[in-house]
C-alpha cells in the first residue's frame, strides 16, 4: 500500500476529526469526544495554533491516519513534544503507516531540538503496546495520569 506523511492543511480537518471520533469508539469512549469540528479547526489553525498534525494520505487521497502534537516543557528534560493521538484508520493498519507518522514526529523533534517524545496507550491497547515494543521505545507502567476536568474546576476551587 502507497501512502505519504505530510503535515496537514486545514482541509484535512474534517478528515482527521472522524478518525478521532473513530478512535474514541475503538477506546470504547464513542461520547468522550465533545470537542467540536469548528473548535477543533480553529485550535489548530486559527490565529495562534495549539496543535500541529502529520497525516498519512492514501494514493487515492484518503486521510488514513495522523498524527497530533504539540509542544510543552518538562521541568527535568526541557523542551518536549507530547503526542496526543496517534491514528491510523481501521483497515490500514500493519502498513507501516503508525511507524512513519512516529519517524515524521522524530524528525520534527530532532529539527527542534526536542529532548523527549511523549504520549500515552491504555493498558489493553496490545496492538500498540506490541509496536511501540517491537520498535523499542520505552514504555513506563510508574506513572499515574492525574486529570482535572472543566466540569471539576468549581468544585475543586471551593477546596
Amino acid at each position: 500500500m502507497k501512502f505519504q506523511i505530510r503535515i496537514s492543511k486545514i482541509e484535512d480537518v474534517e478528515a482527521c476529526y472522524k478518525l478521532i471520533k473513530d478512535l474514541a469508539v475503538y477506546e470504547n469512549a464513542p461520547n468522550a469526544v465533545t470537542n467540536s469540528l469548528e473548535q477543533f479547526t480553529k485550535d489548530g489553525f486559527g490565529e495562534n495554533p495549539l496543535y500541529k498534525m502529520y497525516v498519512a494520505e492514501s494514493e487515492k487521497g484518503e486521510i488514513v491516519g495522523l498524527a497530533l502534537f504539540f509542544i510543552c516543557y518538562s521541568t527535568w528534560k526541557g523542551k518536549m513534544v507530547y503526542l496526543d493521538d496517534l491514528v491510523v484508520k481501521a483497515g490500514f493498519r500493519r502498513f507501516g503507516i503508525g511507524t512513519e507518522l512516529l519517524k515524521s514526529l522524530v524528525e520534527y523533534a530532532k529539527a527542534n531540538d526536542v529532548n523527549i517524545v511523549k504520549w500515552q496507550v491504555l493498558d489493553w491497547n496490545t496492538p500498540a503496546i506490541s509496536l511501540y515494543k517491537k520498535l523499542g521505545l520505552t514504555i513506563n507502567s510508574e506513572w499515574i495520569d492525574c486529570k482535572l476536568y472543566k466540569y471539576q474546576f468549581d468544585e475543586f476551587m471551593k477546596q
